[in-house]
């Protein structure tokens, strides 16, 4: 078993479409870095899970794709960004929110992300950016992208997913899995695939077992066949510069720059994914601002 391994297969009766990730080292990355509480971490897992799964579906190399959950729960925004290889970054608002086990036992991360949208935003590096917008179903993470390709983009998708967060705040086991219809698929098909979802185990479950991801996807579809396309590794990667960061400080305007000049001291800027911190100086801050108009 390899943790952060991304794994694309198509059953050979040509019908459905199946990606399936083990993303622990990917969530306990997050965790190390934004200082998660167990239902920040859950919440933000799930979300880097699927962002990752739907980023491997991207068609060219630049492609990048965000998701943001803008809820009214407790850990506020939730952020994930996944480029055309899987790789992922991302955030909670408020990343030390928590709540108590929901009435199931389980971290409440449909409380933890509440109700509002779901938005995501594919840019393809050409003209406008896609962007489709629908309602948080759950907060579960995955019935809302089950609901948004549904209804965004017309492909029948189940979407199952999992993070198991241990006491001592890391991350036990985490993954998920993609099955997505393709056209033409009989209803025969349907119904069988149907009648296997109630038999796979629960996604944390299943992927504290240590089996590789071919195991798994023979464990989720039972007799179906399928073959191997692709299996990747992917990981937690902030691609952040401090060309990009500067930027980002240009983009303030020049009114603001020179306020900032006429402090006199060095500003901290920190990197909302990966917590590094960029300082600037006033002599710097200076030459940025000659940049502007």
């Amino acid at each position: 078993m390899r943790d952060n391994t991304i794994t694309r297969a198509m059953t050979r009766c040509g019908s459905a479409r199946i990606i399936i990730i083990n993303s622990k080292a990917m969530v306990n990355d997050a965790i190390k870095i934004h200082n998660l509480s167990p239902t920040a971490a859950a919440a933000l897992g799930r979300v880097l899970t699927a962002t990752s799964m739907t980023g491997i579906m991207l068609k060219d190399k630049e492609d990048t794709v965000t998701v943001t959950f803008n809820g009214d729960g407790v850990c506020g925004k939730v952020l994930a960004v996944s480029d055309y290889y899987g790789n992922t970054k991302g955030f909670v608002q408020y990343p030390q929110a928590d709540l108590p086990l929901n009435s199931k036992g389980k971290l409440d991360v449909a409380g933890a992300v509440g109700k509002g949208t779901m938005s995501v935003v594919k840019d393809m590096g050409k003209g406008e950016p896609y962007c489709g917008l629908v309602p948080i179903v759950s907060g579960e993470i995955a019935e809302d992208f089950t609901q948004y390709f549904a209804t965004s983009e017309q492909t029948p998708t189940v979407c199952a997913l999992g993070v198991l967060v241990g006491n001592d705040y890391t991350c036990k086991s985490a993954g998920g899995f993609m099955i997505q219809l393709l056209p033409g698929t009989e209803d025969a098909f349907i119904d069988k695939l149907e009648a296997r979802l109630p038999l796979i185990p629960p996604v944390s479950q299943m992927f504290s077992s240590g089996k590789t991801n071919e195991e798994y996807i023979k464990e989720i579809l039972g007799d179906i066949e399928f073959d191997i396309f692709d299996e990747a590794d992917v990981s937690y990667h902030c691609d952040c510069t401090r060309q990009r960061v500067e930027k980002a400080v240009m983009s303030v305007g020049k009114d603001e720059l020179e306020d900032m000049i006429n402090e006199g001291k060095e500003i901290e800027v920190s990197c909302q994914f990966c917590d590094k911190i960029y300082k600037f100086t006033p002599q710097q801050l200076e030459k940025m601002a000659k940049g502007l108009k």
